[in-house]
């Protein structure tokens, strides 16, 4: 395998964001993104909750925050290992701790009170300043009125 079989690319309006899959820490959770973006399940999935300061969520085909795959909800992979940091991503979930199934958010900022406590799948290596223009949601739930998309999300193939 080559480092390339754990990366996605995902393009944003303004531009590609690189995402390094991190299986060590989570490999259920890296297997449902790649499977997912391999069948481009994200490609026009919205940015549905973005809080200035903290996180943007997507991932959810409904775009309410209710909503994910037809696949069965992943078991919880939580570490004290890896830290929520500015680019890391995160599975999204219920206060359930086994509920995360195809939504996930993007860190803009550290956020230490999340450590341990959700799936970390992976960091953004290249393309942050495409996150970083995310539309922002208002109110405390960061709802987005509005909201931007992923344009796609796919696996990056080892031949390139």
């Amino acid at each position: 395998m080559s480092e390339h079989d754990n990366m996605l690319e995902m393009s944003l309006k303004s531009g590609k964001v690189t995402i390094r899959l991190r299986p060590d820490l989570a490999p259920l959770a890296v297997a449902r993104l790649k499977e997912l973006s391999g069948k481009g399940f994200y490609d026009g999935v919205k940015f549905h909750r973005v809080i200035e300061g903290f996180m943007a969520q997507g991932g959810d085909p409904t775009g309410t925050g209710s909503g994910g795959s037809d696949l069965p909800d992943l078991k919880a992979e939580f570490t004290q290992a890896a830290k929520f940091e500015r680019g890391t991503i995160g599975m999204a979930r219920t206060m359930n701790p086994d509920s995360a199934n195809s939504q996930f958010f993007i860190m803009f900022e550290p956020a230490p009170s999340l450590d341990g406590q959700y799936t970390i799948v992976g960091e953004v290596t290249s393309g942050m300043e495409h996150v970083d223009q995310i539309k922002r949601g208002g109110g405390a739930s960061g709802m987005v009125t509005d909201p931007d998309i992923i344009v796609s999300m796919r696996p990056v193939s080892s031949s390139t």
